[in-house]
């Protein structure tokens, strides 16, 4: 409004004169409902303020309570609800008959007697001089405060503000035709005949209760409708909607209700107070409210701010006409976009295109004091064509803008802007579906944010819990998911994992640890570590999960987990399954049929200490797809596991296991998402190369270090390795001295030879692995074995194995 005072002297020494036009036009319809407010804006023209209030003395004659008031939030000027009438506040002063004007100094000093703005403000408090008293409260922004022609202009509207009020506003006066009056807190409802006779409702029947008439609106109508009457939300100021009522017969019947929220004063309840018309002969192509009921609805179930915005664009760009509409959120003092419609750059002005990362140009608000001034007022702002703007607005509506604040209680969550090419006027009609449309999508876009605060929360923290990426395997290829349940965006406990083993095995593993919390995915993380670990060691599967049964039984927790592990043979095409309480694998043959394996299952992990935990062979050829999924795709409340079980197999059956990232979205996408879901899929192909081995057990005797070369010697040479065997002899002779010199029990040699790789492991029953020594002295008559594997080897190493060791070393040969 600051543009519209900013006139040349000119039009200075004419403002009173067109202030008291104004106003007496005003005047002449005493009892329109929105007089008052009508009044209080002319302050906002005339005088430049910022802010401008009514108070009035509430019916115990202590307190002097806003009852309107125009232009910015009240909370941006540090302005109170309630004053004391016999304190020393301006409002109080004024209401006793003495005009005050304080500046930014006055204000600090006063500071602390009451509240202050943190801004500079100038603030301005006139009596207004009628039975029931009261008083005017103006505020500016402007370094110079109220000048000469400013304070007329403010004497005028508190001369115009005496005028009696509407009898709305009065509780127990009469109401006028069509008007309603609505205690905040009881819920209980004072209206018109008038409006019982556009609900069908009879006068002698009605008892009073605001819920009987909303019982009488269309379903889809009353979230808005809800929005308007719930008082947790609201503040003073308007209430514009329009809704449907069922009729006895025939189409519903369109309402429109206008209305303002008035406090009743400190301790007393607020009233909602205004007029029900019939809105039936209103035009259709924008005042279709049908459209903001649509709204309401798609913001309803919109989970995150993108969908939120989709749903704004989807009901206002078609009834506008609108080129181009952009929603953002407002964060600290940044505005960033989430949608934009259209979605192409070149549709949008230069200075976005050239910062285009589908947000807003990384500037704060405050380099743009049109946008700014419009969140701060927080009202629809409008901009005809030709409007003088700034660079990132002006492109956005050549031909007229509208800026939207989108209002979340006391706070901005964002701003809507609606630009158009053409020469556009915005008519009354796009005005109401506009604040309507912010109103739900302001509480929307606060809703959304917390959901995708904690869904980006509940992501992170899945993702870090499970593998970032599968490893590439020998013969084979997979694919995993995991999708979080839809339902309260909870943390889940379903995991699976990806192991690879010595000798070419790998273990799939897929589980699903009770309930959805902290707990659980935290317990799920220790489970898949304990997995992999025992893996890891080299014990049999069932050794594994019996290992991890123990340890969760240890933890003492209050909740189970179930486990399929499947240790597969890359080499032979066999695979062990082991089942804790979980679903069974479901196998894809390559000639297309598909069965349930027949796996024995186990109890679920954390119930039974000791307990068996059988292993049920599988046989797999070349092109056979695995698929372990958890309880979420396939159980359901309308059908048992087993019949999920069979349907799943279906799907698996039907589906091309070419591409596995294909097959497990497909699966995944018929999810009914009530429960968090893992999936893992894995096509067995075989390898090209299978690997040559051989075994030697070495017995504790004075020539098993002979014995051993010698079984290395003959073994290469059947392999057809006979060059270069020098360095793979010395290695097999230092290795198993330190077996047979430093441990106890019994000692293996294995030889694994993959095109010209060969592999020499000797394992033994300590647990000790070998050390590198840093250095050794001249006299020393140890420690050089491990130095000269490593001096004669391509590689070496040590790894756990069950009840003990293995230490290794490669080389490259020549066949």
């Amino acid at each position: 409004m600051a543009n519209v005072v900013g006139e040349g002297a000119a039009g200075r020494s004419t403002r009173t004169p067109r202030a008291e036009g104004a106003l007496s036009a005003l005047a002449a319809d005493p009892h329109a409902t929105d007089r008052l407010r009508r009044i209080l804006e002319q302050a906002l023209v005339f005088a430049g303020a910022a802010f401008a209030g009514f108070y009035s003395l509430g019916e115990d004659g202590e307190l002097l309570c806003l009852a309107e008031t125009a232009g910015v939030p009240r909370t941006l000027c540090g302005v109170r609800d309630c004053y004391s009438a016999a304190g020393r506040s301006p409002v109080a002063e004024a209401h006793r008959g003495h005009t005050v004007y304080l500046g930014p100094r006055d204000l600090a000093a006063q500071s602390q007697s009451r509240r202050t703005p943190r801004r500079e403000f100038h603030l301005a408090a006139l009596p207004v001089r009628h039975d029931g008293g009261g008083c005017l409260l103006a505020v500016s922004e402007r370094p110079g405060g109220f000048d000469t022609d400013d304070r007329a202009c403010l004497a005028l509207v508190a001369d115009a503000v005496a005028f009696p009020a509407p009898p709305v506003a009065a509780e127990g006066a009469d109401l006028p035709p069509g008007g309603f009056s609505l205690a905040m807190d009881t819920g209980r409802l004072r209206v018109h005949d008038d409006v019982l006779d556009l609900f069908g409702i009879d006068p002698d029947d009605f008892d009073g209760r605001v819920e009987t008439l909303l019982g009488l609106a269309v379903p889809e109508d009353l979230p808005s409708l809800m929005s308007v009457v719930e008082a947790d939300h609201m503040t003073i100021g308007d209430r514009e909607l329009e809704f449907r009522v069922l009729q006895p017969a025939g189409p519903p019947r369109w309402l429109r209700l206008r209305g303002r929220l008035e406090h009743g004063g400190e301790g007393r309840p607020a009233r909602l107070v205004g007029t029900v018309t019939d809105a039936s002969s209103l035009r259709a192509d924008v005042t279709d409210v049908a459209r903001v009921q649509r709204l309401a609805a798609a913001l309803s179930t919109a989970v995150t701010v993108r969908d939120v915005g989709k749903a704004v664009v989807a009901a206002l760009r078609r009834p506008l006409r609108a080129d181009r509409i952009a929603l953002a959120e407002l964060e600290s003092d940044r505005l960033v976009v989430t949608v934009l419609d259209p979605p192409e750059q070149e549709a949008w002005p230069e200075v976005w295109r050239s910062e285009w990362r589908t947000e807003w140009p990384d500037a704060p608000v405050r380099t743009m004091p049109t946008l700014a001034a419009a969140l701060r007022e927080g009202r629809l702002a409008t901009w005809p064509a030709g409007s003088p703007l700034e660079p990132a607005l002006a492109g956005v509506g050549p031909g007229g803008l509208a800026v939207l604040p989108l209002p979340a209680g006391n706070r901005m969550a964002g701003a809507c802007l609606v630009g158009w090419d053409a020469p556009h006027d915005i008519g009354a009609d796009e005005r109401t579906l506009l604040t309507a449309a912010a109103n739900l999508a302001g509480q929307a876009l606060t809703r959304a944010r917390a959901l995708d605060a904690e869904h980006e929360l509940v992501g992170m923290l899945q993702r870090q819990l499970l593998p970032r990426r599968l490893p590439r395997l020998p013969g084979a290829v997979a694919v995993a998911r995991y999708l979080p349940s839809t339902a309260g965006l909870k943390l889940g406990g379903d995991w699976y994992d990806v192991i690879p083993l010595p000798d070419n095995h790998v273990a799939l593993v897929i589980g699903d640890v009770q309930g959805h919390s902290a707990g659980a995915a935290t317990l799920m993380g220790h489970m898949r570590t304990a997995l992999r670990a025992y893996a890891v060691e080299g014990h049999p599967p069932d050794v594994v999960v019996s290992h991890a049964n123990r340890l969760l039984v240890d933890l003492e927790t209050d909740l189970f987990a179930t486990c399929c592990y499947v240790d597969v043979d890359m080499e032979g095409g066999s695979a062990w399954c082991v089942r804790a309480g979980h679903l069974p694998p479901v196998l894809r043959h390559p000639d297309g049929r598909t069965e349930i394996a027949e796996a024995e299952g186990g109890p679920p992990l954390g119930v039974v200490r000791q307990c068996d935990f059988p292993m049920s062979p599988l046989r797999l050829q070349p092109g056979t797809l695995v698929a372990l999924t958890t309880d979420g795709l396939v159980e359901s409340p309308d059908s048992d596991i087993d019949t999920g079980m069979e349907r799943f197999a279906r799907q698996v059956a039907a589906a091309d296991p070419a591409d596995l990232g294909p097959v497990a979205d497909a699966l995944l996408g018929k999810a009914l998402r009530s429960d968090d879901v893992a999936l893992l899929l894995m096509r067995y192909d075989g390898m090209d190369t299978r690997p040559l081995r051989e075994s030697w057990t070495v017995w504790r005797v004075p020539q098993a270090v002979g014995h051993a070369r010698r079984f290395t010697r003959r073994t290469l040479r059947s392999w057809g390795v006979t060059e270069e065997i020098d360095a793979p002899l010395l290695a097999v002779s230092e290795l198993v001295t330190n077996a047979l010199v430093h441990t106890d029990g019994k000692v293996r040699l294995d030889l694994t030879l993959i095109g010209d790789r060969l592999r020499l492991a000797v394992a033994d029953a300590s647990p000790r692995s070998p050390v590198r020594p840093t250095s050794i002295g001249w006299e020393a008559t140890g420690g050089r074995g491990i130095l000269l594997v490593e001096a004669v080897s391509a590689a070496w190493g040590t790894l756990p194995v069950s009840g003990g060791k293995q230490v290794w070393a490669e080389f490259t040969v020549r066949r």
